[in-house]
């Protein structure tokens, strides 16, 4: 074999190095792959989620537990795969009250897109004021879910009620709404399936 082919040889090895090593960068550095397509969809339109807060390093979510209507102990791993709008509400904080109807018609309206609602109650009595609540008010479309010690709220630093974090399918937190929102809103509603989406 010449020196020049294995010369070309060389060359073409050093640039198939170079562009695997180049791909590899574009895909696992700040920035690169998914999450930048994934910032860039869940930054809502002007107007639409006007408290929303982009995340700025898409972290993934505590497995810090909470509990379901059963008393059975559930953490964010459980939804893994699918996007979850995470609400923290409490009986007692009127804003919270007010926008329960909307995130139940929400989750109705997401059904059979990979995007869950959780609405997990605050409130210090737990499951029992939520139960109640529920039935009160014909909440249907959501699970009944309480962290009654704050353990979850204090993990994803929560500062008031109510929160509502966007976790995408990573397990990964895309943004989060300090206040109350329009949940059912067809602009919201598109936004939530164009961030959260397959």
């Amino acid at each position: 074999m010449s020196e020049r082919l294995l010369s070309t040889g060389k060359i073409a090895t050093f640039l198939a190095v170079i562009a695997v090593a180049g791909a590899l960068a574009w895909l696992y550095l700040p920035g690169g792959g998914d999450q930048t397509v994934e910032a860039r969809s869940c930054k809502p339109d002007e107007g639409v989620l006007a408290n929303f807060q982009p995340s700025d390093d898409l972290a993934p979510v505590p497995e810090t537990s909470f509990l379901d209507n059963d008393e059975k102990k559930r953490s964010l791993a459980d939804y893994k795969g699918r996007g979850v709008v995470l609400n923290f509400w409490a009986t007692w904080c009127a804003p919270c009250v007010r926008e329960m109807p909307q995130l139940d018609r929400l989750n109705a309206l997401l059904k059979g897109s990979g995007i869950e609602v959780l609405t997990v109650s605050e409130d210090r009595k737990g499951l029992p004021i939520a139960r109640k609540f529920f039935e009160v008010n014909k909440l249907r479309d959501l699970e009944i879910l309480a962290d009654p010690k704050g353990k979850l709220l204090r993990a994803l630093n929560g500062r008031g009620l109510p929160t509502t974090v966007i976790i995408d399918r990573q397990g990964r937190e895309v943004g989060r709404v300090a206040g109350v929102a329009e949940w059912d809103a067809p602009e919201t509603v598109g936004f939530l399936k164009n961030c959260l989406g397959s």
